[in-house]
């Protein structure tokens, strides 16, 4: 009796690990094509990458029930917990993911309407890039239950925050040359924020890793790059609202 509950319950948590991966995979996807439509100015793919994220809001219910349907019925201890636990926290933040990359469609519609500013596009999407190659190695990284992997991706982080410092300056000095890119340079930098965020919540996924593999968060609180809400010679533009 007690193996088949011990076996019933590895179906169980083997079963909504592959629900984890295949909402990763939904993840990664969803910031490709945010960026990719952004570059391409295609309001189709935008449209596809907010539509999806029905998907991905939908995966993240589907595990978060699962998991405490584990927790109810198998009352997991130790190690076993900690997987539980780590699943439903890294559900919520693929989910928190794919929000920002459905908020970046969401503004890239509206750009397409306006005149580009020179070289944003293209510095958003080596900023979503490195984004989502943090995203695999953190899936990755859980999957082989490798620290090392996870704790690399944390410190990768600094350079995302960094990209945001620089194009946030970058779209501040667009607006001051020229009022009329005020309202675009607005929808860019909120987008430069979301996709900053991404690469916070790809670190909450690498941290989790390692609480699982090794049942203690990670010693050093990791300083965040971005000095923009500390740095006076940092004017942020006022909230537009919207973004999830």
């Amino acid at each position: 009796m007690a193996q088949h509950i011990a076996s019933a319950y590895d179906r169980d948590l083997e079963a909504v690990q592959a629900k984890i991966m295949k909402m990763g995979g939904l993840v990664e996807q969803a910031i490709f094509d945010a960026s990719q439509a952004l570059e391409n100015r295609d309001e189709e793919m935008a449209e596809k990458v907010r539509a999806g994220d029905k998907v991905i809001d939908g995966l993240e219910e589907m595990i978060q029930e699962d998991a405490a349907r584990i927790i109810a019925l198998r009352a997991p201890t130790a190690g076993d917990l900690r997987i539980v636990l780590s699943i439903m926290k890294i559900a919520g933040n693929l989910e928190r993911i794919g929000d920002y990359a459905k908020n970046m469609a969401k503004r890239t519609s509206v750009l397409v309407q306006m005149q580009p500013i020179t070289g944003a596009h293209s510095a958003l999407r080596r900023m979503a890039r490195e984004v989502e190659g943090m995203l695999r190695d953190a899936l990755d990284a859980y999957i082989q239950r490798d620290p090392e992997l996870a704790q690399d991706v944390i410190n990768r982080d600094r350079d995302v925050d960094q990209m945001y410092n620089a194009l946030f300056r970058e779209f501040l000095t667009f607006m001051m040359e020229d009022p009329r890119n005020i309202t675009a340079c607005m929808h860019l930098h909120f987008m430069a924020k979301n996709t900053e965020r991404m690469g916070d919540h790809v670190t909450s996924i690498a941290e989790q890793v390692i609480y699982l593999v090794t049942g203690a968060a990670p010693e050093d609180t990791r300083p965040k790059q971005d000095k923009t809400s500390v740095d006076p010679s940092f004017a942020p533009p006022q909230p537009m609202g919207g973004d999830k």
